[in-house]
């Protein structure tokens, strides 16, 4: 074991999965430990120090929203993976308000989780998001706060994400199926209109009129944030 071995937090009480996780990271070369409960998971990722922690939602004596949001409040910002057991948008909702970078559900295949962990620390190396200004919009990605000709506006975690994925792709349009895949991941098979209907949600919020929109449509191709 060399000293520039990366550490990994894993806190999760199916000792199975547990076991099967760390293993999977061990084999991409990090050192883990290993928690059981929300209390000592806790703890453990508040006081040590660790280069990526996999918490999942319900653990015994502390659940994984609360263990999330006490160490984003002690200023843990150790790159964090939140997984749940149950279906829906709910836990997503939650988990990503509370702090978490990401999110997954179980069952999950070894790719998968990888692939997740790796872009994760990817976006984590890039350091301190800043603040992006597009037109009389800004929206910063640490505090997830975005103001619109000088108002903060109330965003959805779902709103925010495609608000941030179109500002980082500001001057381009993007094709449709390329943001589904972006915000609401590639394994998504609802209706494929769902962007339509969240691209209206922003311009509702953020546009001070119908006539001139942030957000453009692009025929034939999907949308963008152009010429503004």
């Amino acid at each position: 074991m060399t000293d520039d071995r990366r550490r990994a937090l894993v806190v999760e009480d199916d000792i199975d999965l547990a076991r099967a996780v760390a293993d999977i990271l061990s084999d991409d070369g990090f050192d883990v430990t290993q928690r059981h409960d929300g209390e000592s998971g806790f703890a453990e990722a508040r006081d040590g120090t660790y280069d990526l922690i996999v918490l999942d939602v319900m653990l015994p004596r502390r659940n994984g929203f609360t263990v999330c949001l006490d160490l984003r409040n002690a200023n843990v910002q150790t790159p964090l993976l939140m997984l749940t057991a149950k279906d829906g948008d709910l836990d997503e909702i939650e988990g990503l308000e509370v702090g978490a970078d990401d999110f997954l559900r179980k069952p999950f295949e070894r790719t998968i989780l990888m692939a997740r962990i790796h872009a994760l620390m990817r976006r984590h190396a890039r350091g301190r998001p800043r603040a992006i200004a597009v037109g009389a919009v800004t929206l910063d990605p640490l505090s997830r706060r975005v103001t619109s000709h000088g108002t903060e506006v109330s965003l959805t975690p779902r709103e925010f994400a495609l608000l941030e994925y179109l500002f980082s792709h500001a001057g381009q349009p993007l094709a449709k199926s390329e943001i589904l895949d972006a915000v609401w991941g590639a394994g998504f098979d609802g209706d494929p209109n769902i962007v339509e209907v969240y691209v209206g949600y922003l311009r509702r919020k953020l546009d001070q009129s119908s006539e001139s929109s942030l957000i453009s449509t692009v025929r034939g191709i999907g949308y963008g944030v152009l010429g503004v």
